[in-house]
């Protein structure tokens, strides 16, 4: 090398480490704030001089709190480390009992020991020092912390509630043993444990997303001056292999456009999935930094525990940050999966720097150097960092072992989130690593005793006296609001009960607008109502309530939005009153479930109106709806544009046939198609008695038309028979006929079946009864009731369906058509009245672009192919000749040789 090059070379080493040792000063004198600041200054200095600065999202695998730092627990930590693992014992006999149970029968209900005692320490820290139960205590208000627990560790939250006394020893033993009602739920079920669990988070996934649009909705309830939420946080609890969930982390952008400051990720680092590494060949904690980072969040990662505290302050060259860097995830799995040796060798050896570093410690001390998750102090310090945190949600990556204390049996090791059965040798083992207080003798034969102290004991004092300054017992679920609505009279929704005047035609989207136009103008309910949408306000003709009642952002609007001149421009405010979600079903569906269910999480009644393209609802967002149902939701899905033949030009992904057949999968979900207005009324009305008046916890799914027609209006007395999903709309009237049928339908085909009836009785001399059917759901739902009562009550008067009563005065044979899919009707032909024909007509099959009418005769359920079902049905019983049925085929131009819709 030439002299001058090296002299470059000299003077730009000597100019680096001047600019490193004045940072250095700056971040000695002044703090690692003021030194952020300045490298913040500098690089913006840099970008706007066009010189390309790279950006990294991620910093050096250690933690991003220094020891000098940490803020220090008050707790007791030597106490708090006995009640882990007394919690870790019985969350552990827990699981291997129940498997050791009725081995005749396999002797395997399942459960898991390993993600719990990854968790241990950081539950001990949030339920000792952070999380708050609800309290009216005077001067102790809190409205409650929310919080979102990781599905697998059900276990080690039983193990608590039993220490504390909110579970008893039976429920223990009745682990995953729920039908004879004593047992406990596998995971978090607030359906099964309604007092206890809050969210159902083992769908994995669902419990990210449903945390940020929770933490959302309790700042909109304080925005709107509903409910004082300031001081509440959502703490969500993750697997490092949940996060492969696209749920988990696909509304985090939105978490901190918001500045979510009451939302917190725990995200437990194990580096295991169910099966294996999550990333064998790369760093989950690195790339999860980068993308939580990168989407504005604050990013707290703590990974090693305090014995690497002085081995890192003596590492002046970087060998060890180095190491810890290159290490892949599946290096760091092997290390824990076998012993100090190992990582003496495997670790530190990769550099004689960092081997020297651990000469003077023994194997045995080389395997205690614990990783965060597992060090209770820098847990608290972690918990408390984010606790205080302003201005943005936080995520905490803290790195742990998947089953911590389990030794060879599972510590560490891929099959560990699969062990639930344990040997006698590998129970001592357990009880000796956390040394617990229960003897060989007590082990005799298998057995594996719960351990409780006595209430006088210090470790129960503390217990009990640090959840009281909390507030009381977490998990808790409130299963009724203390507020009472009375909901308005029907009387008062008369604009959809009435007929349109002569001339007007309105669909049922409008009709639904209309009724929660009424709705939004009651004092009392009003300020209740939830409008949710996903970008089709005016698609549904909602864009009027954008000015009316505005749409919530928490920034205000800070633009002149361009309609500013028009009544209906789009009004964003601090106080907005409409979710507007963007493209985003599953943010929508969300949102609709923090809403739906805060009667619960914050003692507020809310109404939540969640109106959607009818195909983008149940298909898309099904597992939110199933969680919903979980979760005890009350509120209302609207499925706008519903029905296969009903979109003009779409075609195949927006046509819904088959959402009535999702939503009647789920048990407390009651869904209608309505044909006109004044059922979309009567059965919004009968929604709010139920949700709001009664707080039975139901949720309603209703489909709605763009299709406009003349409404006509409520036959008084008919309410009720709309409710149980079937009333006479339109009789045959005084034509005398012995050739008579009955024709069901709902939504838009129920005009068709109107029409058919004109051409059965023009054409063919044969009187047809048209019944509006708004729910073939609740009519196999009541059928299926009266069935299995008449099984069970076999010396009583049988029950008859309602659908059967209906029936029983108007003879004939009966065809049901619909928009929807066969079996969406066929669900009733088990009762229909004995000895009478049933026929269904229904759209199966992909839809497809064009104008109704061609649709509907492509699916074959227009009135032609009606009143062709009906003439067949009579000519089977022998009262038309077949003939007759050729003859109508010819008549109406009906195709015999067509491809069948459900193959085309």
């Amino acid at each position: 090398m030439d002299d001058k090059k090296q002299a470059a070379d000299n003077g730009l080493s000597q100019e680096t480490r001047e600019w490193m040792d004045a940072l250095s000063a700056v971040i000695q004198n002044e703090g690692a704030e003021r030194a952020h600041q300045l490298l913040e200054q500098l690089l913006e200095h840099a970008r706007e001089n066009s010189i390309d600065m790279p950006f990294s999202a991620t910093t050096g695998y250690v933690n991003t709190i220094e020891p000098a730092q940490e803020a220090k627990s008050p707790g007791n930590l030597t106490i708090e480390g006995r009640l882990r693992a007394y919690m870790r014992w019985n969350a552990m006999a827990m699981v291997v009992k129940a498997n050791r149970l009725h081995p005749e029968d396999g002797g395997d209900l399942g459960g898991h020991i390993g993600s719990f005692a990854s968790l241990a320490s950081m539950f001990g820290a949030g339920f000792n020092h952070f999380w708050h139960a609800e309290s009216a205590e005077p001067g102790k208000e809190h409205g409650g912390d929310c919080l979102y627990i990781q599905g697998h560790v059900s276990p080690g939250i039983y193990a608590r509630a039993y220490l504390e006394g909110r579970i008893s020893e039976e429920q223990l033993l009745n682990f995953r043993q729920e039908v004879q009602g004593k047992g406990l739920s596998s995971y978090p079920h607030p359906k099964l444990m309604p007092e206890f669990w809050q969210f159902p988070t083992v769908s994995m996934g669902l419990g990210p997303l449903m945390a940020i649009y929770q933490a959302r909705f309790l700042k909109y309830l304080h925005a709107r001056g509903i409910a004082d939420t300031a001081k509440r946080k959502v703490w969500v609890f993750c697997g490092d292999g949940e996060m492969d969930e696209v749920e988990s982390l696909g509304a985090i952008g939105l978490a901190a456009r918001e500045n979510l400051d009451n939302l917190i990720f725990v995200i437990n680092c194990n580096l295991q999935r169910l099966d294996g590494p999550v990333r064998g060949n790369g760093k989950i904690i690195q790339e999860l930094e980068g993308e939580f980072r990168g989407s504005g969040w604050n990013v707290i990662k703590l990974i090693w525990g305090h014995g690497w505290d002085d081995l890192l302050a003596r590492d002046k060259d970087g060998a060890l940050r180095k190491i810890m860097m290159e290490c892949n995830d599946g290096d760091y799995q092997a290390f824990k999966a076998n012993d100090g040796a190992y990582v003496r060798k495997h670790f530190f050896g990769r550099d004689p720097r960092t081997l020297k570093l651990v000469e003077h410690l023994t194997d045995d001390e080389i395997w205690d150097l614990r990783r965060g998750g597992h060090d209770s102090q820098k847990v608290y310090a972690a918990f408390d960092a984010a606790n205080k945190h302003q201005g943005q949600p936080t995520v905490l990556l803290v790195k742990t072992v998947k089953g911590f204390g389990m030794g060879k049996i599972g510590e560490g090791r891929n099959n560990v989130h699969q062990t639930k059965k344990l040997s006698d040798e590998d129970v001592k083992a357990f009880r000796d690593r956390f040394n617990l207080p229960i003897t060989d003798s007590e082990l005799k034969d298998g057995n594996i005793p719960f351990y409780k102290p006595a209430d006088d004991h210090p470790e129960m004092k503390y217990l009990h006296e640090r959840r009281k300054a909390l507030g009381g017992y977490l998990p808790h679920r409130r299963t009724r609001a203390d507020e009472q609505f009375t909901v308005p009279g029907l009387e008062t929704f008369k604009a959809v009960l009435e007929p349109t005047a002569e001339g007007r035609e309105i669909s049922t989207t409008q009709a639904y607008v209309r009724f929660l136009t009424q709705l939004l103008r009651d004092q009392a309910i009003g300020p209740r109502v939830v409008p949710i949408l996903v970008d089709e306000a005016r698609t549904f003709g909602m864009e009027g309530l954008f000015r009316q009642i505005g749409i919530y952002n928490p920034h205000g609007q800070q633009y002149t939005p361009v309609d500013k001149d028009q009544v209906m421009y789009y009004k964003e405010d601090v106080k907005g009153q409409i979710l507007q979600e963007g493209i985003n079903e599953a943010g929508g569906m969300a949102s609709w479930i923090a809403a739906a269910t805060s009667y619960s999480t914050s003692n507020r009644i809310m109404i939540p109106f969640y109106v959607y393209y009818s195909m983008f609802g149940f298909q898309r967002v099904g597992d939110l709806a199933w969680a919903a149902g979980d979760m005890q939701a009350r509120g209302f899905l609207l499925g706008g544009t519903s029905g296969r033949t009903t979109l003009n030009g779409e075609g195949l992904q927006h046509e819904d046939g088959h959402s009535h057949i999702l939503a009647g999968t789920i048990p407390n979900c009651v869904s209608y198609d309505p044909t006109f207005a004044h059922e979309v009324g009567v059965i919004l009305h009968h929604g709010l008695k139920r949700m709001v008046e009664r707080q039975e916890n139901v949720f309603f799914y209703l489909t709605l038309l763009n299709e406009n027609y003349a409404m006509p209006g409520l036959t008084p007395g008919t309410e009720e028979q709309i409710i149980k999903g079937m009333y006479l709309c339109k009789a045959a009237g005084d034509q005398a006929s012995e050739l008579r049928v009955q024709l069901l339908g709902s939504g838009t085909i129920l005009r068709e079946a109107i029409a058919a009836q004109a051409l059965l009785a023009t054409d063919w001399g044969v009187a047809a009864d048209v019944w509006s059917c708004p729910s073939f759901n609740e009519l196999a739902r009541d059928g299926q009731d009266c069935e299995r009562w008449n099984l069970l009550h076999p010396t009583e008067t049988p029950k008859v369906p309602f659908v059967a009563q209906q029936l029983a005065d108007n003879a004939g044979p009966v065809i049901a058509s619909t928009d929807y899919i066969k079996s969406y009707t066929d669900q009733i032909r088990a009762f229909i009245p004995e000895g009478r024909s049933y026929t269904v007509l229904g759209t199966d099959g992909f839809g497809r672009s064009d104008f109704r009418y061609r649709l509907r005769e492509h699916f074959e359920v227009n009135r032609h192919y009606i009143a062709l079902a009906a003439l067949n049905a009579l000519a089977k019983e022998g009262k038309l000749p077949a003939a007759k049925v050729a003859e109508a085929i010819a008549k109406y131009g009906i195709a015999v040789d067509k491809v069948n819709p459900l193959h085309a």
